[in-house]
């Protein structure tokens, strides 16, 4: 048994991904999801008052089986809308473009708001993490993004904590 406050495994789930917790906390509530899908339009980014980046893009997931009755291939579409914050918004923005096929990890939020009318709207939607381009049917020039360095006593760091 690991020490208190230590994270320990809970139960193993699909893909050999292991829930974990805290001793004496709570367990997130936050759902998170992996999809594939096509793009279903240029990801379109917009700045906050404060300057944050912010793009939304919308992703259409493809599903394909046979149906056993009648051996005929049926396929359904789920359309996803994500939304991603500041350098993942940038970096999305700038390279991905509407066709192409992405694989986005997030959670899963549920927004509410009131019309004009008066009538309550729900909307879920994908709050990413990571997004990037599928590569089972492409490939890619991946180029790293080099922020301004911080700079702390007189000794630089870039982005990634490397003294520069």
């Amino acid at each position: 048994m690991p020490p208190a406050g230590e994270a320990r495994p809970v139960a193993d789930v699909a893909g050999g991904d292991a829930l974990r917790c805290m001793e004496g906390y709570a367990m997130s509530s936050a759902t998170t999801t992996t999809i594939v899908g096509n793009l279903t339009r240029d990801p379109e980014i917009r700045y906050t008052r404060d300057g944050q980046a912010t793009v939304t893009l919308g992703v259409a997931a493809n599903r394909r089986w046979q149906n056993r009755e009648t051996n005929e291939w049926e396929e359904s579409t789920s359309f996803f809308d994500v939304v991603a914050w500041r350098d993942l918004a940038e970096n999305v923005a700038l390279s991905l473009t509407k066709g192409m096929r992405v694989i986005v990890t997030g959670r899963l939020e549920q927004r509410s708001w009131e019309t004009e009318d008066g009538d309550k709207r729900f909307k879920v939607e994908i709050v990413a993490d990571e997004v990037g381009p599928a590569l089972r049917f492409a490939t890619v020039d991946v180029h790293r993004v080099v922020r301004p360095a911080a700079e702390v006593d007189g000794t630089s760091f870039t982005e990634d904590g490397v003294s520069a």
